[in-house]
């Protein structure tokens, strides 16, 4: 399967979805997308890709779905509304869920798309809005191995580390793992510079140090310096890690599994987002360190 000779939708044209669908366009695509508030496709509009209403117009019009959106309600209709992607689909379609969701409704949704005589694959993504635009997300894959080795090519084209992990849901309990240890390394690094500053350092040159170590990290490379330039935009939203970090506490206590360390930074972030900060990025924790404002997180 290749972009240039395939009908490609993508539902959601987000900080992360705007730059993945881009990549399928440039790689010679036939791309029809929507996306709740059509200005945010307007760019992709204006470089050739076809405008539709609904997630079933999309489906329609495509061989290949692609959706990442914000939330597990906003999944499921996208897949089950009456408008939604599988009420429209054809069969031999092939879905390509991007959004962090829950695995058990990738799993539901899988089940569905198999009784309309399609595929459907929970693929979450790491590596936030810089990984989208230069297409080195890491991408985790749940679903059936045959319907992931047709569509491998097309995740190709926007990430860079891509791992079939198992059935359906296997995907979105890997990308669990993957926030469950983003949640407490963002702790450390906040407390890693809130330290320096008092401590007198200059937390630039801390930084110069300790990420070429062993405390190294992405957040550690690529966040740090955000929060010393005073940058918490968002590349990925307080509000969304909020909600994976949801998702991994409860699926974490259907498994009788206690994580107190995803405990304590939900509890954090969920106080950052009562400051009103749900819509920066993950980095904005650092607020709450230079406001020294930890109390009942």
């Amino acid at each position: 399967m290749h972009a240039q000779d395939t009908a490609i939708g993508f539902v959601g044209t987000g900080v992360m979805g705007a730059s993945m669908a881009g990549h399928l366009l440039d790689a010679g695509a036939d791309l029809h997308v929507t996306t709740r508030t059509q200005g945010k496709a307007q760019a992709l509009i204006d470089r050739g890709a076809t405008w539709h209403g609904t997630p079933g117009g999309v489906a329609e019009a495509s061989t290949v779905v692609f959706t990442i959106v914000g939330f597990p309600p906003d999944v499921e209709s996208v897949y089950l509304g009456d408008d939604g992607l599988l009420a429209h689909a054809k069969p031999d379609t092939y879905f390509v869920d991007m959004t962090t969701s829950s695995p058990a409704l990738a799993k539901a949704i899988a089940d569905r798309a198999a009784k309309h005589g399609c595929f459907a694959l929970d693929a979450p993504v790491s590596g936030g809005d810089r990984g989208a635009r230069e297409a080195k997300l890491s991408i985790m894959v749940g679903g059936d191995r045959a319907a992931f080795d047709r569509v491998r090519p097309l995740l190709d084209i926007m990430g860079a580390n891509i791992v079939y992990q198992g059935p359906a849901g296997s995907g979105q309990h890997c990308k669990m793992c993957n926030q469950i240890a983003i949640a407490s390394g963002m702790l450390g690094v906040c407390e890693s510079l809130a330290y320096a500053e008092r401590a007198g350092l200059d937390p630039r040159t801390v930084l110069e140090s300790i990420s070429a170590g062993a405390a190294g990290s992405w957040s550690l490379s690529h966040l740090a310096p955000r929060i010393l330039d005073g940058d918490f935009e968002p590349g990925f939203f307080v509000k969304h890690f909020i909600k994976d970090m949801t998702i991994a506490s409860e699926s974490g206590d259907r498994m009788g599994l206690e994580l107190p360390g995803l405990a304590t930074a939900l509890a954090m972030y969920e106080k950052l987002a009562g400051k009103g900060l749900g819509d920066k990025g993950t980095q904005a924790l650092f607020e709450l360190y230079d406001d020294q404002d930890l109390d009942d997180a």
